[in-house]
């Protein structure tokens, strides 16, 4: 028995070491909700011993200044995103959904946007330029010994950061550079893989497939000049004119794809992509005191709640007042997260917060109906607890996200422009009296979470997966190192093309030295 005690207690200290070694790690987040998702990620990397270091502008809206869970660099940076601007381009968007404004001041507001797009790339640009040229700092982060970069390629800065470092390099991923990342990594057949902005499904007729192959057109010419205008300058000064910018992507150990085949289509992927989606997503806490005390009044009626996200805390006044109206006529109690002026119909029955803690109300069992925008946070934690959705998409990937529930048989979406308080009502009213929402949902529900392990924990495996490997190479394809002819099998079609003319041409030939010396024979005979 001893024996057993002696060889249980040797196979415990080969293993702790193996698993539980603190690493180090460096992080580059991005703003907004893209800052949320990465936060709960780097939490339970620190419950697990890990230390992080992230690496942020003095100019950062969300990410905290100082934390006591992580080490905090800030990079002092002039350029900086004004969030006045961003609002007003957020409300631009708005009003062009709702189609009150005209054809030249749309294409303005393209032109507009893809400037903003450019400049959000530029402030990203000189903070990764502050960041090398700053040799103590550079300095201290070498000697940090970190073992890999964890950051969102939606942005290019970690990825430059990743290569000048020499570190290995995992995402946190779901959007690029204006494309889904899917499409950037893995074979992405457009007859049948629906491009992010198209509102197409995977089931495409010949002039969606059309409308999709413009919009992959589009999205890649746009995605070749945001690098091209700034990444590339960047890497050929810092790391040499012979590495490309575009590579360094495709060059990442890791892609930690926020999504999952119970949301997403099925399509082709690759070995080193890793599927979390959902990973933010966690059983609900109790609610606080005076959310719990207006839940439980609703009585068997239940609540709605509704929040449009992170950049968005308010709607045009008139469509908020059509809203609330709409809202006024249910029995059922609703939670808004709305900022701004009251809205002049709101019932009695409707309770206005600044915040709300979205994940656990999902999880109360009142919760009837979620009106959401359609971000994939919302979404994936719709799918979690299995509650219905009303969709008021806004821009971005977000009809595309609502789009696939609607497909499922768990939401209804509505658009800016035909919102009134009838329609709204009709719609939130079908969602909740026809049973098959929530059976859709729940189904979704429970397929979700019939995994082996969380898609949480398998995140935190594969991350550190490649710190006890120094990398994960061996799940990298090599077409990222084919030249595009290479790639889709040009040069082997013309050299094909090529052996059957000559094949041809030889033929011919001697088909004709043959005619030519039987005519020859014959004449001689004559």
């Amino acid at each position: 028995m001893s024996l057993i005690y002696c060889c249980g207690t040797l196979v415990l200290l080969l293993l702790i070491p193996r698993v539980c070694q603190a690493g180090n790690i460096l992080v580059v987040p991005v703003e907004g909700s893209h800052w949320l998702n990465m936060d709960i990620l780097l939490k339970a990397l620190h419950s697990r011993g890990h230390n992080i270091t992230i690496l942020r502008t003095s100019r950062s809206w969300y990410i905290p200044y100082n934390s006591s869970d992580y080490s905090i660099v800030t990079v002092q940076t002039e350029k900086s995103l004004d969030q006045e601007f961003i609002t007003n381009a957020v409300s631009l968007c708005i009003e062009y959904e709702r189609g009150t404004i005209s054809l030249p001041t749309f294409l303005h507001m393209k032109v507009v946007l893809f400037g903003l797009a450019i400049k959000i790339h530029e402030t990203v640009g000189e903070f990764v330029s502050k960041t090398i040229d700053d040799q103590e700092l550079v300095r201290n982060l070498k000697d940090s010994k970190f073992d890999l970069l964890l950051t969102e390629p939606c942005l290019g800065g970690g990825v430059i950061l990743a290569k000048y470092f020499n570190l290995p390099l995992v995402f946190n991923v779901q959007l690029m550079l204006g494309s889904e990342a899917h499409a950037v990594i893995a074979p992405s057949p457009i007859s049948y893989v629906p491009m992010t902005g198209s509102g197409n499904t995977d089931k495409m007729n010949i002039l969606q497939r059309v409308k999709n192959m413009g919009i992959y057109l589009l999205t890649q010419t746009q995605y070749h000049l945001v690098v091209k205008q700034t990444y590339q300058r960047i890497c050929d000064k810092y790391l040499g004119p012979d590495i490309e910018y575009h590579q360094l992507v495709l060059n990442a150990d890791i892609w930690l794809m926020r999504t999952d085949f119970v949301f997403e289509y099925p399509r082709p992927t690759m070995p080193n992509v890793v599927y979390m989606g959902g990973f933010h997503c966690r059983p609900a806490k109790p609610l606080p005191e005076h959310l719990e005390e207006f839940v439980q009044s609703s009585g068997d009626h239940g609540v709605i709640i509704m929040s449009l996200g992170t950049f968005v805390s308010q709607l045009p006044a008139d469509m908020t007042n059509e809203i609330a109206a709409a809202f006024a006529k249910l029995p059922q109690k609703v939670i808004w997260r709305h900022k701004g002026d009251r809205p002049a119909t709101l019932g009695n029955n409707t309770l206005l917060v600044d915040w709300m803690p979205q994940n656990d109300l999902l999880g109360h069992p009142k919760i009837k109906l979620f009106v959401a925008h359609g971000g994939t946070n919302g979404v994936q934690e719709a799918i979690y607890h299995g509650v219905p959705v009303v969709g008021l998409p806004l821009f971005f990937d977000q009809y595309d996200n609502l789009l696939r529930l609607k497909e499922r048989g768990g939401a209804k979406i509505l658009t800016l422009a035909t919102v009134d308080a009838e329609n709204f009502l009709e719609n939130v009213q079908e969602v909740l009296n026809e049973p098959s929402y929530r059976m859709n949902m729940q189904r979704l529900s429970w397929l979700h979470r019939d995994q082996p392990t969380t898609p949480l924990d398998k995140a935190l495996f594969w991350i550190e997966f490649v710190m006890r490997h120094k990398g994960a190479a061996h799940l990298r394809t090599e077409s990222y190192r084919l030249p595009w002819y290479s790639y889709h099998s040009v040069d082997v079609v013309l050299f094909l093309v090529g052996a059957v003319l000559l094949v041809l041409l030889f033929i011919f030939i001697l088909m004709r030295c043959l005619y030519a010396a039987l005519c020859k024979s014959k004449v001689k005979r004559d």
